[in-house]
């Protein structure tokens, strides 16, 4: 079976977490940093953003558009996973949960990298 390209996963993957943001706003209010300001704003924001990325990998004409959008985007929700190293309890299970999808970012970003050069 022939594995799927990036642009595949990583749209599918923005593409879904965009429809969570803006259909289920309040599972991410929390993570928004309070000193950026008003929660729902930032989390209806980045769903569009997900949801537009995810448009662009689709289509092999902005593929190259799409991989730098997500990028962009990976690294823009840094400052989220690092605020949730203050908000969770501070058990073994949500400090690991915290502490892996931090460390994912690195593979996300260098696989938006890998899109937008490949294009």
């Amino acid at each position: 079976m022939r594995r799927p390209e990036t642009w595949t996963w990583l749209s599918a993957l923005l593409g879904g977490s965009g429809v969570l943001h803006l259909v289920r706003p309040r599972t991410y209010e929390w993570l928004v940093p309070p000193e950026i300001g008003a929660a729902r704003p930032w989390v209806l924001g980045t769903g569009v953003a997900e949801l537009a990325t995810a448009a662009l990998l689709a289509r092999a004409a902005t593929r190259g558009w799409g991989g730098r959008c997500a990028a962009v985007l990976l690294v823009g929700f840094v400052p989220a996973h690092l605020h949730t190293f203050r908000v969770v309890p501070r058990t073994p299970r949500w400090m690991t949960v915290s502490a892996v999808r931090l460390v994912l970012q690195v593979p996300l970003v260098r696989s938006a990298l890998r899109v937008a050069r490949d294009r």
